[in-house]
């Protein structure tokens, strides 16, 4: 699932405010909390994540895996029955940013009996982001 978003906001402000996890709070809509629990933010982060999909609460626990200062930041949650690697990209200048943010999922175990429908909850989960972070960025 990919999508991507243009605010009228500078890159060092939208970069700030995303690539502290943490503000998944503010803007994701399937999130329930986001807590850092280890690190200062760069490789190595780990941060407690509780969100709702497809009807379910889950918990992973995300840890950063690549982090580029206002160019890339990208995380890799895991739990029982899923792999998650979620990747933002980001491009702009003193006025305007668009953020790409990717999500790829990796379904294990007995969670692998949903996978017919998952491109229909991650389309709509897809949707739902975009529109949560449209908003949140906007705020800033």
């Amino acid at each position: 699932m990919e999508r991507s978003v243009t605010v009228d906001r500078p890159l060092s402000r939208v970069w700030t405010y995303l690539s502290d996890f943490e503000s998944t709070n503010d803007w994701d809509p399937g999130t329930v909390r986001t807590e850092r629990t280890h690190g200062d933010g760069g490789p190595g982060t780990v941060y407690a994540n509780t969100s709702t999909f497809a009807g379910r609460t889950r918990h992973l626990d995300y840890t950063v895996v690549d982090r580029e200062e206002e160019r890339l930041l990208r995380l890799r949650g895991v739990n029982r029955g899923s792999v998650v690697l979620e990747t933002m990209t980001f491009r702009g200048d003193d006025r305007r940013t668009t953020v790409t943010y990717r999500m790829e999922l990796e379904l294990r175990g007995v969670a692998r009996l949903a996978t017919p429908v998952v491109p229909l909850v991650l389309r709509r989960l897809g949707d739902e982001g975009a529109t949560g972070l449209r908003a949140g960025l906007e705020r800033l």
